[in-house]
């Protein structure tokens, strides 16, 4: 199996009856950087979660390493790194002493503890503050050295668990740095959750669309947005609903069209197979023909945010889901900006 993971038929389904993951299958490159794209509640974390062994999955199979989880627990284990979406670092103890901590529940000598150690701290830009206690670091100071801590056993396969959640752009940015390092220079495997449409483009070489715990679709982002088609023209009609339904069906019709579908608030939204910019003079002329009016119009290439629109029928932020995971995200974020 010349595979980094491998996920098969992965199902869970909670005590209340809550169908969190629906039968997942996925397979990862060594070498790869993968991304579950989705919202708060699409089942990224609990995918992630019954990967990496700590939650115990309703049915189906996953081999890290080619290392059977169940099977082999111990080679799993040790195949991996993760940090999950809340930091794990121990406020009281020093950067130094947090990651010797991680190296001994691996049992490494202390001598390579050492070593490894203020290897990753160098990685990280924390070799500085090595004897600083951690509640003195901000938020990206503590999400860098949690995953410096998550590598202290050289695992080849990374687990990141929304890695710059609750982080200022600036202080993302920077890690999107480090985890693009860990890529190339170290070649380690990254299988990374994310709501942010921007840090999937940036880092992942293929995404997965999850929604409602089932993958919707699955490629390198470049081809998932070229297949939606070559620009998206959205019009926000001024005209009632039931005039416009008939407007809509014309359009759809017409020739270089992929497709044309109404969103909510009067806002319809055209995918064009190539030349937009030609097609709306063209859907100008006819609305004017058929007495529609036309408020606005906005022509753009495809975005992972349209893509997701297509595959889900709504966007990210309008599958943002429940509110106790987004006072959850609040509760991050005002930690994570903790100086």
């Amino acid at each position: 199996m010349d595979k980094a993971i491998v996920i098969e038929g992965l199902k869970k389904t909670y005590s209340n009856g809550t169908e969190a993951v629906k039968g997942v299958s996925l397979a990862v490159d060594y070498g790869e950087v993968f991304g579950f794209l989705g919202p708060n509640g699409a089942g990224k974390s609990t995918t992630i979660k019954a990967a990496i062994g700590l939650l115990k999955p309703t049915s189906g199979k996953v081999y890290l390493d080619s290392f059977d989880i169940e099977k082999y627990p111990y080679e799993a284990r040790i195949s991996k790194g993760y940090a999950s979406q809340e930091t794990s670092v121990d406020d009281t103890l020093t950067a130094y002493e947090n990651i010797y901590l991680q190296g001994k529940f691996f049992h490494l000598a202390p001598k390579e503890i050492d070593k490894r150690a203020k290897e990753a701290l160098q990685m990280f830009g924390l070799w500085d503050r090595k004897n600083d206690l951690v509640e003195s670091f901000s938020g990206g100071m503590r999400k860098r050295l949690d995953i410096a801590s998550a590598l202290i056993h050289e695992p080849k396969i990374l687990f990141l668990d929304e890695p710059t959640l609750g982080l200022d752009i600036q202080t993302r940015h920077a890690i999107w740095d480090y985890i693009i390092n860990l890529q190339k220079n170290l070649g380690i495997t990254i299988f990374l959750t994310t709501h942010y449409l921007e840090e999937a483009d940036k880092l992942c070489d293929r995404i997965a669309i999850i929604d409602q715990g089932e993958i919707k679709a699955m490629d390198k982002p470049g081809i998932l947005k070229s297949n939606i088609g070559g620009d998206i023209i959205t019009l926000t009609f001024e005209t009632k609903k039931e005039k416009t339904n008939s407007f809509i069906n014309l359009i759809g019709k017409m020739n270089n069209i992929k497709s044309a579908n109404m969103l909510k608030n009067n806002v319809c939204r055209i995918v064009v197979e190539k030349n937009g910019d030609q097609i709306i003079p063209i859907i100008f002329s006819l609305a004017q023909q058929k007495d529609i009016s036309i408020g606005s119009v906005r022509l753009k290439r495809p975005t992972l945010d349209d893509v997701y629109l297509n595959y889900t029928g709504k966007t990210i932020r309008e599958a943002e889901s429940t509110k106790e995971e987004t006072k959850k995200e609040r509760l991050m974020m005002r930690r994570m900006r903790k100086k």
